[in-house]
């Protein structure tokens, strides 16, 4: 028996182009001699379709390519995930369900058992939780089918367990687990489920076949990676990361694959964020990007990772020199457009600047020139990047970074604008790294703008680590408090440096209101802000 995984990437809510892309797969896995085919979990709709589930419209819609695609399985059996009515009276009137479908007929329906709350998660706000397990028989093989979460029930891969553990119920009952999932990406995400996986092959002692989305949808990014392991837990087939893919696997043959170089973690995040950013635009409309230019290393890279995802030819940098930028700056950021081949233009900010002080005289007379004066600049910046922005219909690219955005430094209406941010889960020392790659792939960015210490260039002479602790232990207190969810006293324990740290904290508490009004932020860790940090702005607890 052939078993297709086929690892697609849908555009959420538009039905016609994910029929066309399933039915497309189903014909390729048809010619190359598959019985059956497996697509991800709501891989008709894509996922995640957040409230559009709360429009009966939606659904109806869904239901009737749902039947479409029934009538592609005449000669392949189809395994996809959709929405399915629940016929109860009670509880929430759908099922996440994987569908099965052969000859043109329905052989079972299996709806998802499991439905995470946690982290971007909030499937217990739209879905009924199934109560039946997912055991078919199909060309003398049994088969028991999962939906994503069914699968994460594992002791120590989550800080709870849940009663009901779908895969192990299916243990001497099935010949092979098929899991679909749509499962969002973060770093090294991968080795995790390859390590539960394995955990249930061996407990189970069946092979298991796990089939993943791919691509962009807003900020969460999804890495394929789907994949075949042996009842021994050992990997046989893997699919590509972060592109489409379609894989074969005989069943009765049950190679092993060998050992199968995993990317290094910076190559991980330069491909998740160009997949992010590649499919937001995509998904959007958007044909071109435009970002300011200041000559550091976040919009270099975020420059970088543009023309990589995009093209040169869809790319456009602005540098806006001010009255405190140093003449290096200015030659930095010509440098990189000239070395990325992107459309480079300058608009000096000075004039405007000082325009919009003497405006403001009369209101601000005999007050000393103070942070006021600083952020007028940026948002001087980022009325010329909006501008631009709306008069070329160009998608505004934020280049700010998860440890500013972290602590609120960042000006609202200024360097927060933007329609999509690049870097705002990705910490400073993370974007010299990936700069570093970047740089060892494609020699893009001038070696000057990594020795520069980094400065908003906002009043004379400054520096970051005037108004912050150094980024390598800005960057610790937040990985260990935003992403590892560690309390305050336990990171004094374990790094020290009370009153800084106290201080980071504070900040952070402070600055939600930021955070609240930047743009989706791509997710490529644990814990990114969006979806996933739901915090209120108002509170009286201290950190």
């Amino acid at each position: 028996m052939k078993i297709a995984l086929a690892q697609i990437n849908p555009i959420i809510g538009d039905f016609e182009y994910n029929t066309s892309k399933i039915h497309s797969y189903i014909e390729q896995a048809h010619k190359r001699g598959a019985d059956m085919i497996i697509f991800p979990e709501l891989s008709l709709m894509g996922y995640p379709p957040l409230d559009f589930l709360n429009r009966s419209e939606f659904v109806r819609r869904s239901l009737g390519y749902l039947d479409t695609i029934r009538g592609m399985s005449t000669g392949i059996g189809v395994l996809v995930g959709g929405v399915t009515p629940n016929p109860r009276e009670k509880g929430r009137p759908y099922f996440n369900s994987a569908i099965f479908f052969h000859r043109g007929k329905i052989l079972l329906e299996y709806h998802k058992r499991l439905l995470p709350t946690y982290d971007v998660f909030d499937e217990a706000r739209y879905f009924e939780p199934g109560e039946d397990r997912g055991i078919i028989e199909f060309q003398d093989l049994k088969l028991g089918l999962t939906v994503c979460e069914d699968m994460w029930t594992q002791r120590g891969f989550y800080p709870y367990e849940y009663k009901i553990k779908p895969v192990d119920e299916l243990k001497g009952k099935v010949d092979v687990v098929i899991n679909i999932s749509a499962s969002p990406y973060y770093v090294k995400k991968v080795e995790e489920i390859k390590r539960l996986i394995s955990l249930h092959c061996v407990k189970l002692n069946v092979p298991f076949v796990y089939v993943n989305q791919v691509g962009g949808n807003d900020e969460l990014i999804f890495q394929g990676h789907s994949m075949v392991l042996s009842p021994a837990g050992e990997l046989i087939l893997r699919a590509r990361d972060f592109k489409e893919d379609l894989l074969i696997w005989e069943v009765e043959k049950d190679p092993i694959a060998g050992d199968i170089e995993e990317m290094e973690e910076e190559d991980e995040v330069i491909e998740a964020l160009a997949t992010g950013i590649k499919d937001y635009c995509k998904k959007c409309g958007f044909k071109k990007v435009v970002l300011g230019l200041s000559g550091g290393i976040d919009s270099s890279v975020v420059a970088s990772l543009a023309t990589y995802a995009l093209g040169r030819e869809n790319v456009v940098g602005v540098a806006m020199p001010g009255p405190y930028n140093s003449p290096e700056s200015l030659e930095d950021a010509s440098n990189l457009a000239e070395r990325l081949k992107i459309e480079f233009h300058v608009v000096p900010i000075g004039e405007m600047f000082e325009e919009l002080k003497r405006s403001l005289s009369p209101i601000f007379s005999g007050l000393k020139e103070d942070i006021t004066e600083e952020n007028m600049q940026s948002r001087l910046r980022g009325i010329i990047l909006m501008s631009i922005s709306n008069k070329f219909g160009y998608l505004l690219l934020n280049t700010g970074n998860k440890s500013e955005l972290a602590v609120g430094y960042c000006t609202l209406y200024g360097d927060t604008n933007g329609g999509l941010s690049v870097l705002g889960d990705v910490k400073k020392q993370m974007v010299y790294r990936i700069a570093r790659r970047l740089n060892e792939r494609f020699g893009w960015i001038p070696e000057r703008v990594f020795i520069k210490p980094p400065s908003a260039e906002l009043r004379p002479d400054q520096k970051d680590e005037d108004s912050l602790p150094p980024y390598e232990f800005l960057d610790k207190v937040i990985h260990l408090y935003i992403e590892e969810e560690i309390g305050g006293d336990e990171i004094i324990e374990r790094l020290g440096h009370k009153e800084t740290v106290k201080r980071i904290l504070g900040l952070i508490k402070q600055n939600e209101y930021k955070r609240r009004q930047t743009p989706p932020v791509l997710k490529v860790t644990k814990r990114a802000f969006g979806l996933g940090w739901r915090f209120p702005i108002a509170h009286g607890y201290r950190p």
